[in-house]
């Protein structure tokens, strides 16, 4: 029996090929790293006690679950001692982190826990990063090292911890997805340049907010609805579009207005949840929108800038600009 190729024997591969590749290959061995370490303490949520909230909040004034602050610390003090990357942000961090690695050629934004509010309840949860290389026109802690467009993104991922632990990435050449073999543990290639299938079964929609979007949005998710027949929403942006991906889908959130005043807002944040996630659907065939332009075009005003999405299957997005 041939095992399939390990994640370090795929980045050796690759660095044959592409020798300008080696601080991303170290990065993604050192993200690989980060994901075991999450993951194993997931695995015991219900036996150790990171499971229920912290008495904080992040940023956004969300009250914080005790797994946020445990994965936020870790990718921070891990990333620290790598040398690689020159700061850091994070959806749990109010301002970038400078990582005091003045020979760091990169700079990556973390939501360090998606969907944290379901481990509680043994549901898929993730880990998302983004990958720019730093600016050398501005300090290394600097917000405007995030400020840039997601088409400069020269690496991007996410880690889904589910029934299985899987780490999908892409560097600009397609889509790659690694599953976690625990008893090796290595993650072994599953599967390689990921296409979106063109047929789109499924949509994620919370259909809690239907009565909460504008009426330009209602008309789009009727038109969703009419291509895509069964509804999935798991609570975990990285557990939906990983479904949409491996099957077929569209993943939409709309600004929200739930208290009647006409003012809709976005929820979902661009540098380190959209652009990512973005540019894994570009690689993967599809697409992702505002549902005005290109997700991937635009250009981040703030560090914690928010932005509706639709993002999966290619032709769908394209109705909705």
């Amino acid at each position: 029996m041939t095992l399939p190729k390990t994640l370090q024997q795929y980045l050796l591969t690759e660095l044959k090929d592409h020798p300008e590749r080696y601080e991303l290959a170290m990065l993604m061995a050192d993200i690989a790293t980060i994901g075991k370490l999450i993951s194993a303490r997931t695995n015991r949520a219900g036996l150790t006690d990171i499971i229920g909230l912290a008495s904080s909040t992040n940023v956004h004034d969300e009250t914080q679950a005790k797994l946020d602050i445990y994965t936020n610390n870790l990718c921070k003090d891990y990333l620290s001692n790598t040398h690689l990357f020159a700061a850091l942000a994070s959806e749990e961090e109010e301002k970038v982190v400078d990582l005091k690695n003045p020979d760091g050629k990169y700079v990556v934004a973390f939501d360090p826990l998606d969907g944290s509010s379901n481990i509680d309840v043994n549901m898929p949860v993730g880990t998302i990063f983004s990958v720019h290389k730093k600016l050398d026109t501005v300090p290394a802690g600097d917000e405007k090292q995030f400020l840039q467009p997601g088409r400069e993104q020269v690496m991007a991922g996410y880690v889904l911890y589910g029934s299985s632990t899987m780490l999908v990435f892409t560097w600009g050449d397609g889509v790659h997805i690694f599953t976690l073999d625990v008893d090796l543990g290595e993650f072994l290639l599953s599967d390689a340049h990921v296409k979106i299938p063109d047929e789109c079964p499924y949509y994620s929609f919370n259909e809690a907010y239907a009565p909460h979007i504008s009426k330009s949005d209602l008309r789009f998710l009727t038109k969703i609805r009419k291509h895509a027949s069964k509804q999935r929403w798991a609570g975990a942006f990285v557990a939906d579009f990983h479904r949409n991906m491996i099957k077929g889908g569209i993943f939409f959130y709309p600004a929200v207005d739930t208290s009647g005043e006409q003012d809709f807002k976005p929820k979902l944040r661009l540098n380190y949840e959209a652009k990512p996630m973005a540019f894994l659907a570009e690689q993967a065939g599809g697409a992702a929108s505002n549902g005005k332009i290109a997700i991937l075009d635009i250009v981040p005003g703030t560090l914690h800038e928010r932005t509706a999405l639709i993002i999966g299957n290619k032709s769908i997005v394209k109705e909705a600009l």
